[in-house]
């Protein structure tokens, strides 16, 4: 079983957040809780943006008694938030219950010595504790009880992409091209989402990491720790400090500290440039003109009679090529250095859907013509770029 939140790092990659200030008293921490709102966002039809946070308020009891006193068989990770936790509850009351009855949750809490991990818990709680959306992890309550502060989530039974991606563990077992195609789709649709409410919401850290999946694969965007609104009154950007994980970032925002909703496009290109490779986005054991995915495989990227060659080897005779030519040239928009040249979401979505069923039809295609030596039409034998693997 995967984590349930994917909070741990990669050795290769190396997080650009920063430490906030102290914050003088845990009445003044809460206080600024209440104060800040994300207000006026609207309603979508497939998601709602609500006023106020819709969460249950947790004692620290209930949290100990849920994670049996968090103790080391509950520890699902840690992260610079602190720790997380399996934990139970009943399903109707959400009251702590046994291990074996009720339902899983996922429970952060937070390393009291960590000021980031604060900021990131008032964020989560702003922003999720308003959002709901199928392809948002869900936060079902808080608890702020003397100095401890928790957040508990909806557990994601196969962990995150990542952890699938570049198999952390031994017996995770590799996606298949269309769990992958689907994949995307689903986080493609949870950003868009976010950018097309009244108040963009802009992620800021989008990576594999983030990606969580439930027991169908179904994907939902997790960590809302350092998510910012939007800009307003016709303002093209946000400036604030560069916050989120070197090789992800969008160009303009490392190089000026100016983020657009576009910012989280790159972010996403550069995901989709994992999933077709199996390679991370950054890996510092790799050889040194390789480390950086993006500057790395991007001319390739180019060239349909290229495309082969970065295919993850795992995925031979799976895609059709016409498939990954598209993903390809969809990733090439995504990663432009110029965000204006980058399309929105929406754009992306509705490419990733259209790619999705030009697949569904070239699989029933070749059930109806198999592979044959009276058909040399057929491609021939692919030999794909072969990736190390690193746990």
């Amino acid at each position: 079983m995967g984590l349930c939140l994917a909070s741990l790092a990669s050795p290769s990659t190396r997080s650009l957040r920063y430490e906030s200030k102290n914050v003088s008293s845990s009445k003044s921490r809460y206080s600024e809780i209440e104060s800040e709102s994300v207000s006026g966002l609207i309603v979508s039809k497939s998601g709602k943006i609500l006023e106020t946070p819709n969460m249950k308020v947790f004692s620290y009891v209930e949290m100990k008694a849920a994670t049996k006193n968090f103790k080391l068989d509950a520890l699902l990770g840690e992260g610079g938030f602190g720790k997380v936790y399996k934990g139970w509850l009943h399903h109707n009351t959400l009251t702590p219950a046994k291990p074996g009855s009720g339902f899983i949750v996922a429970i952060k809490k937070l390393n009291t010595q960590s000021n980031q991990g604060f900021q990131e818990w008032k964020s989560e709680v702003n922003f999720l504790g308003r959002i709901s959306h199928p392809n948002l992890v869900k936060l079902l309550g808080y608890c702020m009880d003397d100095k401890e502060l928790l957040l508990v989530y909806e557990f994601m039974q196969k962990g995150s992409l990542e952890s699938h991606l570049f198999r952390r563990h031994v017996n995770t077992e590799p996606l298949s091209w269309n769990t992958r195609l689907k994949i995307a789709t689903d986080a493609a649709r949870g950003l868009a989402f976010l950018h097309t409410s009244e108040k963009k919401v802009i992620h800021r850290d989008f990576k594999a990491s983030n990606i969580l999946l439930d027991g169908n694969y179904n994907a939902k965007i997790s960590d809302f720790g350092v998510a910012k609104l939007g800009p307003s009154g016709g303002d093209s950007h946000v400036s604030t400090r560069i916050i989120g994980t070197l090789g992800y970032v969008a160009p303009e925002y490392m190089s000026t500290g100016h983020l657009y909703v576009k910012s989280d496009v790159y972010g996403f290109g550069v995901v989709l440039l994992e999933i077709m490779t199996g390679l991370r986005a950054i890996d510092i054991k790799r050889p040194k003109a390789e480390q950086n995915l993006v500057e790395w495989i991007k001319p390739f990227l180019y060239k349909k009679r290229e495309i082969k060659s970065i295919m993850d080897e795992k995925l031979e005779g799976q895609y059709s090529i016409k498939a990954a030519t598209q993903v390809a040239q969809l990733t090439l928009k995504c990663i432009e250095s110029n965000h204006k040249n980058r399309p929105s979401m929406q754009h992306v979505l509705h490419t990733l859907e259209s790619i999705q069923a030009v697949n569904v039809e070239t699989k029933k295609s070749k059930k109806l013509h198999p592979r044959s030596a009276t058909f040399p039409h057929f491609p021939q034998p692919i030999y794909h770029y072969s990736a190390p693997m690193y746990p």
